[in-house]
């Protein structure tokens, strides 16, 4: 069964630009917790990082923002950034590095075609980590179109799972 999501075929976002207060900081938080690596300065103020040879996928700056605090709550700006890991073993290692790093998580669910923990980088950030499920496993309705949910989500089985990845 096809589905016809309209769209533009082969479009996809391609990196993501965040205002920190401390580049050093955020740097550690993104490559120690999340699992991303440096690729490179810009001057004193940016950073790009990125998860394999990409040239970025997340950039970091204080251009605007150098010792700024997050925004309110209520206000307008963005939810989060997701972060798509390959499966649940490379999930499961980074829940469990989020746990040693000492950080909590702000939700987890089973979407029904994803499983996602949710958490907040050091500038107040939404952060999600997930993994999709196979796409020839979504569950469709009889109206054939794309259910989803906010299931629990059993973490600690993912971090189980990652660290017998590592093995």
């Amino acid at each position: 069964m096809t589905h016809d999501t309209g769209g533009v075929p082969g479009a996809r976002i391609g990196h993501g630009h965040l205002k920190v207060a401390d580049l050093e900081r955020a740097i550690a938080f993104y490559r120690d917790v999340i699992g991303m690596r440096e690729v490179q300065r810009y001057g004193k103020g940016a950073a790009f990082l990125a998860f394999d040879d990409y040239h970025h996928h997340l950039g970091l700056n204080t251009w605007e923002s150098l010792g700024a605090t997050p925004p309110p709550e209520g206000h307008t700006g963005l939810y989060h950034v997701a972060f798509l890991y390959p499966d649940r073993v490379t999930l499961g290692q980074a829940i469990d590095r989020v746990h040693k790093a000492g950080l909590q998580l702000t939700g987890a669910a089973d979407h029904l075609v994803s499983e996602a923990v949710y958490l907040d980088d050091p500038d107040g950030n939404g952060v999600e980590l997930y993994r999709d499920r196979p796409q020839a496993d979504w569950p469709y309705g009889p109206d054939g179109k794309l259910k989803m949910a906010n299931a629990p989500l059993d973490v600690d089985a993912l971090i189980a799972e990652g660290r017998a990845g590592l093995s």
